[in-house]
């Protein structure tokens, strides 16, 4: 399993507006309902820090998160967003409960 990690700080003004955008992924993703990997995503306890988090499953022909229209318009401006851009890596499950 792919997995990969993503970490950023929002502006402080602009981190409800974040969270927002995220939530209409989510509902966009309930309604399409994409098979082949997990999303996470965690707003840290400072309020301005996310974290996703994705992780490929290996099943036959995949959906793929950049597929989903709202997670498109997510990432459209994300960089006039943050005060510390997205950084990606990859990641590897060593475990995991539930």
């Amino acid at each position: 399993m792919k997995s990969i990690v993503v970490r950023y700080q929002a502006k402080p003004e602009r981190a409800e507006e974040n969270q927002k955008l995220i939530e209409a992924v989510f509902a966009d993703m309930e309604e399409r309902q994409p098979n082949g990997f997990t999303y996470k995503v965690f707003r840290l306890d400072d309020g301005v820090s996310f974290l996703h988090v994705v992780i490929e499953h290996d099943v036959p022909d995949p959906d793929s998160l950049q597929d989903v229209p709202a997670f498109r318009a997510f990432v459209a401006d994300i960089a006039e967003r943050c005060d510390v851009p997205p950084q990606a890596v990859g990641a590897t499950v060593v475990g995991g409960y539930r």
